[in-house]
């Protein structure tokens, strides 16, 4: 295993683990289920996340603030949510899901980051 460092850490550390459980959402109480086909990170309705992950999956970041959408970037993974976090400031960037609220995604597509 490749695990050279770097000043985002070693690549081992930056792996995808994947995490695909339903969750009662922090922010609007929506029961959301498993994804299906790849890990569920951020509630369909009101399009927030938490702050838990250092590296997607890893349950590691010691924050827990509220990852709030602030806008869309369209890159090869395809369109992607851009967080920031209420707490720390930090931004973070989640593919969006099939099952999202469309008309909350076309309004922040008017934030394009």
């Amino acid at each position: 295993m490749d695990t050279k460092s770097s000043s985002r850490g070693s690549v081992a550390d930056r792996r995808f683990t994947m995490i695909d459980e339903a969750f009662i959402c922090a922010v609007c109480g929506e029961a959301v289920p498993p994804l299906g086909r790849t890990a569920r990170d951020h509630c369909p309705k009101c399009l927030c996340s938490l702050h838990v992950d250092n590296f997607p999956g890893d349950r590691a970041a010691d924050c827990g603030g509220v990852l709030k959408p602030a806008g869309i970037v369209t890159k090869k993974k395809g369109t992607q949510i851009v967080y920031k976090c209420d707490k720390c400031g930090k931004e973070k960037r989640n593919i969006i899901a099939e099952d999202d609220d469309y008309n909350k995604i076309i309004r922040l597509s008017s934030n394009p980051c």
